[in-house]
């Protein structure tokens, strides 16, 4: 789907009395949570490896004919937006247009051949045209989950935070706005086991469904508000999560769609953030 454009089985009970009976049934796990306090910097990402790590744009702007996908206008101020901002957080960031589905996938595969073991995190931004799971390379469409596969699977990443930006619509839904009235009155241990999708980041541009909205001169919405919030001193002090918080509003309450075409008129946008991150991530500026 186009985005559009603003012309202006098992269970484990950890529980006290759960599960039953075997002699390697646990009430609880051995866990730090026993002896630390909640906001005790082993709750953090260690962002203190010698590399800040790599971080890869994909910008989209133009599509094959055959695919049916309009010129994304704006996605030129997009990329370079987040180039920027990245860079300055000190990755080495790579910036790649107009790619093919299969050179998006090569580009996720030659990340996740590298060797991150000296670098704090990764991260991956497209900026696209998309529909519900799926990104659109030039000539067609690819399915996110293959997208992110080789990064989540990469072992020199493991523990370590994967960020995943993605502008792109997740639907043809149009978000109307509703009125609001005043209210009344890291290093593991040795072999340690964690989830595949842990530490994982999703930062959509909008909830699934819907359209996501993009400026010809200014950029989209949502790259707007995440590189002007990130330019802001404070934020390097902030938790990336919450950072994401403060972009969320800034997109919900600022911005509203003014097209000549009454049914796209005055529409609104809220990103979607899905966090499988297992610890607090500050992304100041690489000392």
């Amino acid at each position: 789907m186009s985005d559009r454009v603003d012309n202006a089985g098992h269970e484990d009970y950890l529980s006290a009395g759960g599960g039953g009976g075997g002699d390697d049934d646990r009430d609880e796990l051995d866990s730090p949570f026993k002896t630390l306090s909640l906001d005790s910097d082993e709750f953090a990402y260690n962002m203190k490896h010698p590399k800040r790590g790599k971080f890869v744009i994909i910008n989209n702007r133009t599509f094959n004919p055959e695919t049916g996908m309009n010129e994304r206008s704006g996605s030129d101020v997009d990329a370079a937006s987040l180039y920027q901002i990245f860079l300055r957080f000190g990755f080495d960031v790579g910036l790649y247009h107009n790619q093919t589905k299969d050179q998006m996938l090569r580009l996720m595969i030659s990340a996740a051949g590298e060797n991150h073991s000296d670098s704090d995190c990764f991260g991956a931004a497209v900026l696209s045209h998309g529909d519900a799971d799926v990104l659109y390379g030039t000539d067609g469409i690819i399915a996110i989950d293959n997208f992110i596969a080789p990064i989540k699977s990469c072992r020199t990443l493991v523990g370590k935070p994967k960020l995943f930006i993605f502008q792109a619509c997740r639907g043809n839904e149009f978000d109307n706005g509703i009125f609001q009235s005043d209210a009344v009155g890291e290093d593991k241990p040795k072999g340690l086991v964690i989830p595949m999708e842990a530490d994982v980041l999703y930062a959509y541009s909008t909830v699934p469904g819907y359209f996501s909205w993009r400026n010809s001169s200014k950029g989209s919405w949502f790259v707007q508000a995440l590189t002007q919030i990130l330019s802001r001193p404070e934020t390097e002090r902030m938790d990336f999560v919450r950072v994401l918080t403060r972009v969320s509003h800034a997109v919900a309450h600022q911005f509203e769609s003014n097209a000549s075409r009454p049914e796209m008129n005055r529409k609104k946008q809220v990103p979607s953030v899905v966090s499988m991150l297992t610890k607090d991530l500050y992304l100041g500026p690489k000392k």
